[in-house]
């Protein structure tokens, strides 16, 4: 599937994950901040026609699709593939990952970890290389309480599913590389819709709220308040993730660092529960649910049902106490212009967006 590159242009960035929610908005901004750039977008073969779209809908003479898997140490490539982009790119974006938080443990070391490794391997491999730029989360930090900061990652932490642990141990890898492979590591928290539009790819993590602040207005009952009253609950909209990797790429400050795109304030889980059910239904929940029963009671089909599908390990977050350092993010980001927006600023069109399209079974979770 080697589609759509312009020979006029060399090729200098790769990027994984395409045509993924973060990814395929990042190439779009690549492309759109310098005319001159080319991009190889390494996709899964199951993913082929998505990409194909996604790329046609970018107008994609600068775009190259390269099928390939980063489970394969030669990232699923035959050996005149690998040996031309080793020779022509000289920035990575690796976005690729299994972020499911019920994933599977073999699954999850397959894609996250040793999909990482053979990055790194390829990168190793390219003759004029620059910068990996990976994206991690701000969940290495596992089961840490109080504040994380971002120089930290090996702390004895324990983690509550493979998805943390696994991405922990990618960036580990990436971290013992950096001598021979430069990076700036970028650690999101749980990304949710665009701050101006609200579209999202897919409604879980806290739109699991918003389905059950749904349902109970279809059964007439009362909504319900989650979450551990102080708890912060992080979410960041994916155009903000976007502009940060996009601006952070190209500055020279930002190699070597390690960045939390994170909300420096966040609102609790339970302010959180509040502002949706304002915006959605018009009022405060009245019927206080601790996020422990609610996790513990997930072990049930009904209640799972309740919660629209959501899985037992998701609720965990609306009850961790942790917050996340920003200095340095927000240090670099303040040079171009940029800050992650309050969730209350941007929840209007995060809830219009899920009233618009609740029912589409596309943006359901598998």
């Amino acid at each position: 599937m080697d589609e759509g590159l312009d020979s006029r242009a060399a090729v200098r960035m790769l990027v994984t994950g395409f045509p993924g929610f973060i990814a395929r908005r990042l190439v779009r901004r690549l492309l759109e901040a310098d005319e001159s750039l080319a991009v190889t977008a390494l996709v899964e073969p199951r993913m082929a026609g998505a990409a194909r779209r996604a790329a046609d809908a970018l107008g994609g003479h600068r775009l190259e699709l390269v099928a390939g898997d980063i489970g394969d140490r030669r990232l699923g490539l035959d050996d005149a593939t690998y040996a031309r982009l080793a020779a022509e790119v000289g920035v990575v974006h690796h976005l690729a990952a299994i972020y499911s938080l019920d994933v599977p443990l073999e699954l999850a070391q397959r894609v996250n970890v040793d999909g990482t490794g053979n990055v790194l391997d390829f990168c190793r491999a390219c003759k004029d290389f620059d910068k990996l730029e990976y994206v991690s989360t701000a969940y290495v930090a596992g089961e840490r309480t109080g504040v994380v900061y971002e120089h930290e990652l090996v702390m004895g932490q324990a983690f509550k599913n493979h998805y943390e642990s696994t991405k922990f141990q990618a960036e580990v890898w990436v971290r013992e590389l950096a001598d021979v492979v430069p990076s700036t590591i970028y650690r999101p928290a749980i990304v949710v819709g665009d701050s101006r539009t609200g579209e999202t790819q897919k409604f879980d993590g806290p739109y699991y709220i918003l389905r059950a602040i749904s349902r109970a207005l279809r059964m007439r009952g009362p909504i319900a308040q989650f979450g551990r009253a102080g708890a912060p609950f992080n979410v960041v909209p994916v155009d903000f993730v976007v502009e940060a990797l996009t601006a952070l790429a190209g500055d020279p400050d930002a190699r070597g660092e390690t960045v939390h795109l994170v909300d420096p304030e966040p609102l609790s889980a339970a302010e959180l529960t509040r502002t949706l059910s304002r915006e959605y239904a018009g009022r405060e929940p009245s019927l206080r649910l601790p996020a422990k029963a609610v996790a513990e009671s997930l072990r049930s089909k009904v209640v799972r049902e309740m919660f629209e599908g959501a899985p037992r390990e998701s609720i965990v977050y609306l009850n961790h106490p942790v917050r996340f350092d920003t200095r340095r993010a927000e240090t670099l980001l303040a040079r171009h212009g940029l800050r992650c927006p309050r969730f209350d600023e941007y929840a209007p069109a995060i809830v219009r967006f899920f009233r618009e399209h609740e029912a589409d079974p596309a943006l359901r979770p598998a």
